[in-house]
């Protein structure tokens, strides 16, 4: 046998193994980071986000929650997320509680510009960096909330065609009807 023959026999096993097992795989591995960093919260002074956090809870709130009780619930927030993508189980309740939580990531960015870039905006400080990879999450979240209804990553090229093709067509079909 020759070796591109073996290699691409090798490759479409790989392909395959990676659709079939990357959806779970991103979901828990979204799950471990949001629980982890969750429980950090729990305790005062462990999670590196934790002053920032607070000030920017203070300023959604107008400091109407005292931070020691606004950390807990954003602690808990977050634990609900990571068991929620952990089991699988309320995933359209766990992404809007996702969604939810990354609105209030990314707005230190603006509350506080000076402590999140070092030169704005064009080099993040490291609570910046912290922030802006939270895009990472945002867009593995899209990914899992394409699945909800059943959608998958499909590694043959042709099925996958025609499946888009499929959808295009009832997505022209309702546009016609309404």
């Amino acid at each position: 046998m020759n070796l591109a023959v073996l290699f691409k026999r090798k490759e479409k096993q790989i392909v395959q193994w990676m659709a079939n097992h990357s959806i779970l795989l991103l979901r828990i591995s979204i799950g471990i980071i949001f629980f982890w960093f969750g429980v950090l919260k729990f305790f005062p002074q462990t999670s590196s986000a934790e002053d920032l956090a607070a000030r920017t809870l203070d300023k959604i709130t107008f400091q109407q929650i005292p931070n020691n009780i606004s950390i807990i619930i954003l602690a808990a927030w977050e634990c609900f997320i990571g068991i929620g993508m952990i089991i699988g189980r309320a995933r359209r309740i766990t992404l809007v509680l996702l969604f939810l939580q990354m609105i209030g990531t990314i707005l230190p960015v603006f509350f506080f510009p000076n402590e999140t870039f070092v030169y704005i905006p064009f080099v993040p400080s490291m609570e910046g960096q912290y922030i802006l990879k939270n895009l990472i999450i945002i867009a593995a979240a899209i990914v899992l909330g394409a699945t909800i209804r059943g959608g998958a990553i499909i590694a043959n090229s042709p099925i996958a065609l025609k499946a888009k093709k499929e959808e295009k067509e009832k997505l022209e079909k309702l546009k016609i009807s309404n």
